[in-house]
C-alpha cells in the first residue's frame, strides 16, 4: 500500500478537521478573506461609472478589474488550498511508504505554488524516512493535489498547451504565462514541467486515439453515401535539425497519420503520431500498427475500406511490404485487403520531368505536362502516360543529362503502375494523394520545430511532439483528463483530498 492510501485511510477514521491557524493564513473565513478585494472591486466600478468614458478608461478599466480578479482567485486558492490538511497532531505518527517507515514532522513547512492564479503559500506536512536512508522527505498534500514541481495540474497543463502551440518558443510562452497569470518562472523550471506533462500525457496519447477513431469510424458508418467508411493510413519524413558537436545535424524525423472518411469521400478527422529521428524507424511503425490493431479490434461493425498512401520513398514502401501487407484481422484472423496508393502529387512531379526532358523550357512542357496530369486520372491513365511518353521520346533525340532524368521518372510511373490507377481509387472514395501527411509534416514540425535559429536536443524535441500530436489529433483535453484520473487512488469521503502519483517525483 503507498504511503498516501495508507495516509488517506487513516484520515478516514477521524472525525472532522480544520486547517490550523498559521502565520501565513490568519484565521478567517473565506467571506472575511475575500471582502477587501470585493469591496476594491466596487471601488473600481464605481470609479469607472463615476468618469467620462473613453477608449482609454475602458482599456484601463479592463485590466486593472483582470488583476484585481486573478488577486481574488489568488488569495481564495490559498486559502482554499492550506484547508486541505489537518493538524500534524493529528495525523499518524509515523507510516510506511514504499519499503521503508516514516515519521512525521512536529510542524507544518511552507512551500511556493504555483497557480492560475499565480504564486501562493502553503502549508503541509512532512514525512521524513525514520531510518535515515538518505530519501526525501515526502508531503502527502503535494501528492494529492498532483503538483508538478510546485505547479498547480491546471497551470502545469496551461504551460504545456502553450509550449506546444505553433510558433511558440519558449520566451513567448514564459511572457504569456507571466501575463495571464502572473507566473515568474524561468526557463527551467517551463522545460521541468513540460517534460513531466509530456511524459505522463504520451502514456495516454494511443487510448485516447483509439477512442476518436472508432467516434468518426461509427460517424461515418451511419453517415449516407454510396461509399464504404475509409480508413486512411498515411507516413512521411521530414528533416529536423539536432544540435551535435560542431552544430546542427539534420536527420529525418516521421509523422504518421490516420483518418477517418464517411461514406461521401469526406474526411471526418485524422489523428497524428511524430518521432524523433530514429534508424529504421521502428518506433513510428511500432505506434502506427498498434493503433490500427486496436482499432479493429475493438470497431463491432464491418471493416472499413483500408487504404496506404504515401510517396514511394524506402520507409514508407518498407512499412507497407513488412507490416500493412502481411496484417491480419486482430480477432478474426482473415488476411486484411490494404489498397497502396502512390501519391498522386509525387506522380505528377514525374510528369512534369519527363517534360522537361522531352520539351525542354516553354509552352509545349506544360501543356503536355497538364495533358497527362488529367489523363492519369482517368482509366487506364498510367498506360496511356507511358505510352505517349515512350513514343515522345522515341521521336526525339535525348542524350546525357535529360536522358537520364527522363529514363528516372519514366522507369518510377512504371514500376509502381499497380499503385497508380486513380480512376480506380476515386470510385471507390478513396484519397489520391498523401496532402494529409504532407501539411502534417509542417504542422507537427514546421510551425513549432523549424523555427528560426532552432536546433534540438531528441529528448526535447520529443517533449514538444507528445504535446503537438495531442493538440492536432483533438485528443488533448481527453488525455488530460486520463492523466488526472490516473492520480486519484483513492479518496476520503467528504475530503477534497487525494492520493496522487505515489513513487513518482513530481512535488
Amino acid at each position: 500500500m503507498s504511503y498516501s492510501t495508507y495516509l488517506l485511510l487513516a484520515l478516514a477514521t477521524l472525525p472532522e478537521f480544520t486547517n490550523p491557524d498559521s502565520a501565513d493564513e490568519p484565521p478567517h473565513d473565506l467571506p472575511e478573506v475575500m471582502a477587501p478585494f470585493l469591496e476594491r472591486l466596487r471601488a473600481l466600478a464605481e470609479q469607472f461609472l463615476g468618469q467620462r468614458v473613453t477608449p482609454t478608461d475602458v482599456h484601463r478599466f479592463e485590466q486593472e478589474l483582470r488583476e484585481q480578479l486573478r488577486e481574488l482567485g489568488r488569495v481564495t486558492t490559498q486559502w482554499a488550498y492550506n484547508r486541505l490538511e489537518p493538524e500534524a497532531a493529528a495525523l499518524p505518527k509515523h507510516v510506511r511508504f514504499e519499503a521503508g517507515p516514516y515519521t512525521r514532522l512536529n510542524q507544518k513547512t511552507p512551500q511556493n505554488v504555483w497557480t492560475l492564479f499565480g504564486q501562493i503559500r502553503l502549508q503541509r506536512v512532512g514525512y521524513r524516512p525514520t531510518n535515515k536512508t538518505g530519501d526525501a522527505t515526502i508531503f502527502p498534500l503535494a501528492m494529492g493535489m498532483g503538483l508538478v514541481h510546485g505547479a498547480t495540474p491546471a497551470l502545469a497543463e496551461r504551460a504545456a498547451r502553450l509550449l506546444g502551440s505553433s510558433g511558440m518558443t519558449q520566451s513567448q510562452t514564459l511572457q504569456r504565462l507571466r501575463d495571464d497569470h502572473g507566473v515568474g518562472w524561468g526557463v527551467k523550471k517551463l522545460r521541468q514541467v513540460s517534460e513531466v506533462v509530456s511524459e505522463a500525457m504520451a502514456e495516454q496519447r494511443h487510448e485516447t486515439q483509439v477512442d476518436k477513431l472508432l467516434q468518426w469510424l461509427a460517424q461515418a458508418d451511419a453517415a449516407p453515401g454510396q461509399h464504404k467508411p475509409v480508413l486512411s493510413v498515411g507516413r512521411d519524413g521530414i528533416t529536423l535539425p539536432l544540435r551535435a558537436k560542431g552544430g546542427s545535424l539534420y536527420e529525418v524525423a516521421t509523422t504518421g497519420t490516420v483518418s477517418v472518411l464517411d461514406r461521401r469521400g469526406r474526411r471526418l478527422g485524422t489523428v497524428y503520431l511524430a518521432c524523433t529521428p530514429e534508424s529504421g524507424q521502428q518506433t513510428m511503425s511500432g505506434q502506427l500498427t498498434a493503433l490500427l490493431r486496436e482499432v479493429l479490434t475493438r470497431w463491432p461493425g464491418r471493416v472499413p475500406r483500408l487504404c496506404y498512401v504515401t510517396d514511394a520513398g524506402d520507409n514508407e514502401t518498407t512499412y507497407y511490404e513488412k507490416a500493412l501487407r502481411r496484417m491480419k484481422h486482430p480477432r478474426t484472423g482473415e488476411k486484411l485487403h490494404w489498397i497502396r496508393i502512390v501519391d498522386y502529387y509525387h506522380a505528377s512531379q514525374r510528369i512534369w520531368t519527363m517534360a522537361e526532358a522531352l520539351f525542354g523550357q516553354g509552352p509545349r512542357t506544360a501543356s503536355w505536362a497538364r495533358k497527362m496530369q488529367k489523363l492519369l486520372k482517368k482509366p487506364g491513365g498510367v498506360n496511356r502516360v507511358l505510352h505517349s511518353a515512350a513514343n515522345l521520346r522515341a521521336s526525339r533525340r535525348l542524350g546525357g543529362k535529360r536522358l537520364g532524368e527522363f529514363q528516372k521518372a519514366y522507369r518510377y510511373l512504371r514500376s509502381r503502375m499497380r499503385y497508380l490507377c486513380y480512376a480506380e481509387y476515386k470510385a471507390l472514395g478513396l484519397p489520391l494523394g498523401s496532402g494529409v501527411t504532407e501539411a502534417g509534416c509542417k504542422t507537427v514540425y514546421t510551425q513549432r520545430l523549424k523555427l528560426s535559429g532552432m536546433s534540438w536536443k531528441q529528448p526535447g524535441a520529443q517533449t514538444i511532439l507528445n504535446l503537438r500530436v495531442l493538440q492536432l489529433s483533438g485528443v488533448w483535453d481527453a488525455a488530460y483528463e486520463r492523466v488526472l484520473n490516473q492520480f486519484d487512488e483513492a479518496q476520503v469521503p467528504g475530503q477534497p483530498y487525494h492520493s496522487a502519483c505515489a513513487g513518482r517525483n513530481v512535488a
